[in-house]
């Protein structure tokens, strides 16, 4: 792999102002029948940034039993909680941003035994929320010739805010997902060569099935981005086996643990 790509090609960190915003609930929508796409609204929004395709941000529920919200403040000593109870909290990321209507949508996954997924399955117009960040994004050129992407479910969101805008010669997704989903969710792949393997596979047991079909794929010297997400210990096996089998630069291969598996 290159030794000293160009600095324009390197994926670049931008720190965004940590904030932590009010938000409320005005449309809900059932999406590819395993998603809650949930629409929010708010004057705490002007100023929000998210200029990374992956970004995220902490989502805060209120407390089950009370519908309060204990959110922390931002002092010059950095994040100060109030006394009580802290909420739970998930990482998600923003799939859409409207910075003039001061809207934003996320997309949360439907699954059993999750409380991001039992609140959105619940909520309606009107519910509070609250989000904080996200604190720093991850700007990745969108145009790289040779693009790889890995991930199921969790990291769909992501994609598909990437899938809007993305370019190259040789455009891959490896997605642990079933293909009748994933072809409603993304709804058009602009030009990505899609492998559907499946829901719930993303296992590492399943993980030398799919190396033996990656051994077979080209990776430039330059100009290549890999995206690595899921279940951690999958994705740090993946990672491994591009940065130590394949030769690749770190710098250009970005994995992200969604999920820990039980």
């Amino acid at each position: 792999m290159s030794d000293s790509p160009a600095a324009s090609r390197v994926p670049k960190r931008v720190r965004n102002e940590l904030r932590f915003r009010q938000l409320t609930v005005t449309a809900k929508t059932k999406v590819a029948g395993c998603f809650w796409r949930i629409d929010f609204a708010g004057e705490d929004l002007a100023g929000f940034n998210s200029p990374g395709f992956d970004d995220h941000i902490k989502v805060f529920f209120p407390d089950a039993s009370s519908g309060t919200l204990n959110l922390p403040e931002v002092t010059e000593e950095g994040v100060v909680w109030k006394e009580g109870t802290r909420p739970v909290s998930r990482d998600y990321t923003p799939l859409f941003f409207d910075g003039v209507a001061k809207t934003l949508t996320i997309d949360f996954y439907i699954h059993d035994g999750g409380v991001a997924s039992d609140w959105a399955a619940q909520a309606q117009p009107g519910d509070p929320l609250a989000i904080g960040g996200p604190r720093g994004s991850l700007v990745v050129p969108e145009d790289y010739a040779f693009q790889l992407y890995v991930c199921d479910e969790s990291g769909l969101p992501a994609f598909k805010r990437r899938n809007e805008t993305l370019s190259g010669q040789q455009l891959s997704l490896y997605a642990y997902v079933d293909e009748a989903t994933g072809v409603d969710y993304l709804d058009g792949l602009n030009g990505v060569n899609a492998a559907w393997i499946g829901s719930g596979k993303m296992q590492t047991e399943n993980l030398a099935a799919l190396i033996d079909t990656l051994n077979s794929v080209q990776i430039p010297r330059e100009d290549y981005f890999i995206w690595l997400t899921g279940e951690a210990e999958f994705v740090k096996k993946l990672s491994d086996y591009f940065i130590e089998q394949r030769g690749c630069d770190a710098t250009f291969v970005r994995a992200v643990a969604y999920w820990h598996q039980k």
